[in-house]
């Protein structure tokens, strides 16, 4: 199974936009402005329970798209977005077995480890916990896009500091922060 690729923010101008996009695009740009906010964009991103995208996941994947670092993304970035998410939501829905419109905690397992992490089973439920705040020991898509892109963030990190490869490294206090605080949403 493909993953989507987390080098995100590659937007071509030279790309032709789908009129599917352009139509959505027209839609969610509620003001007009040729730009989309992480407000418009979660108006128009169901989670595939009823609700809409967390305002964390709307703020997280347009922060991965803008370009001017702006808040807001333009046709272009929304088109690369799209990508990114439909990406996701095939994945997401290659682990969701049963259908339900979210992973628990087994299925989350199973995808972690097909992305090539091996995390224990005392940690998976952790990250369920923390990706789930109301409680039902499930995760939803968009739920499910912020854990994996803070994952990969927070291996890219790691992996820039392990210069043997061991899995184990030593960090100062100030780097920790700083990669904290660059990893988090």
């Amino acid at each position: 199974m493909a993953y989507p690729n987390t080098m995100y923010g590659s937007t071509n101008p030279e790309t032709q936009i789908s009129p599917e996009v352009q139509q959505w695009f027209s839609t969610v740009d509620r003001d007009g402005s040729g730009r989309i906010t992480a407000i418009e964009l979660k108006s128009a991103l169901a989670n595939g329970q009823g609700g809409t995208f967390s305002d964390t996941a709307c703020r997280l994947m347009i922060g991965m798209f803008d370009k001017e670092k702006n808040g807001t993304i333009d046709l272009f970035e929304f088109q690369a977005l799209y990508n990114y998410i439909n990406a996701w939501l095939g994945v997401f829905r290659g682990f969701d077995h049963n259908n339900s419109g979210s992973i628990q905690e087994n299925e989350l397992s199973t995808a972690l480890t097909q992305m090539g992490y091996r995390l224990s089973p005392k940690f998976i439920s952790f990250l369920i916990k923390k990706s789930d705040p109301i409680g039902h020991s499930t995760i939803t898509i968009d739920q499910f896009i912020v854990l994996c892109v803070q994952i990969q963030r927070f291996t890219d990190a790691f992996r820039i500091r392990d210069n043997e490869q061991t899995g184990v490294i030593t960090i100062g206090f100030e780097d920790f922060l700083e990669v904290a605080l660059n990893c988090s949403v």
